[in-house]
């Protein structure tokens, strides 16, 4: 369990979670499968570690069709945030044939790509130009990191359609990145699949659930000047909430609290 809260509210936030009175935000997982277990060669270690080493051989082809490897092997991993593909050596981009659903997408010659979740979605994933989602979609988010093509964008898929990255025969070696940390080297023709797992990350939340307010707050989000000079010196509302009932054709919906706490 993680605590999900600003610096200013982390200690009421700590101290509700001590009392039993923190609420509780389940957010989606990743997981991975590969065509093989992953490994990281001992002697690539010193280049990860240090951003330099000597050359790596070049890596012999491996095995990747269904007939071959069937469905993989789940790699008993999770990541909270993604599940990157980057290029290992500088002189070698990352060139891989990405899978959604099972059906190849497009194939991309980039410095990496990546498979988040909406957490994910504000981390890597934003600063290489892709979308922001809130933490209570079921989603995952692929992003190519400087791709050496016209079609750039992200795309976002449902959370039965699996995002497969594959390497392709002559592309570099590619390394795994889960959530910060390398967990192995792909070889060309390894593949991994990156799906929802079964189980949920349960964060402590501070007491206001106002994602998009942290979000504009985390970013300094500025109004545009023209927006601005067109308020008439009446800034909007941060909340619309009136103080009334819900009525029966939104109370299915996540509308923010009243001010007596109530929704």
């Amino acid at each position: 369990m993680r605590v999900a809260a600003s610096r200013s509210a982390l200690p009421r936030a700590l101290g509700a979670a001590l009392t039993g009175r923190a609420p509780i935000q389940q957010r989606m997982l990743l997981t991975l499968r590969a065509s093989r277990p992953l490994q990281v060669p001992p002697e690539l270690r010193t280049l990860l570690r240090y951003g330099r080493g000597p050359a790596p051989a070049p890596p012999i082809p491996r095995p990747s069709t269904p007939d071959q490897v069937g469905w993989g092997v789940p790699l008993g991993l999770s990541a909270l945030n993604d599940v990157v593909f980057e290029k290992l050596g500088r002189d070698r981009q990352t060139s891989v044939a990405v899978y959604l659903s099972g059906r190849l997408f497009a194939t991309y010659s980039a410095d990496g790509v990546m498979v988040a979740s909406p957490t994910g979605s504000t981390a890597y994933s934003f600063a290489a130009g892709g979308p922001v989602l809130s933490p209570r979609l079921n989603a995952l988010v692929f992003t190519p990191v400087a791709p050496h093509m016209a079609f750039n964008r992200s795309m976002v898929t449902a959370p039965d359609e699996p995002v497969g990255v594959q390497v392709l025969p002559r592309s570099g070696q590619v390394a795994v990145v889960v959530d910060g940390r390398v967990h192995g080297i792909l070889d060309p023709g390894d593949w991994v699949a990156v799906y929802p797992a079964r189980r949920r990350a349960k964060l402590i939340v501070a007491d206001v659930d106002d994602f998009f307010g942290q979000l504009r707050d985390q970013f300094s989000l500025a109004d545009a000047p023209a927006a601005r000079a067109d308020t008439d010196n009446q800034p909007p509302l941060l909340v619309y909430r009136p103080d009334l009932p819900i009525p029966e054709d939104l109370q299915h919906l996540h509308l923010p609290a009243n001010e007596a706490g109530s929704v």
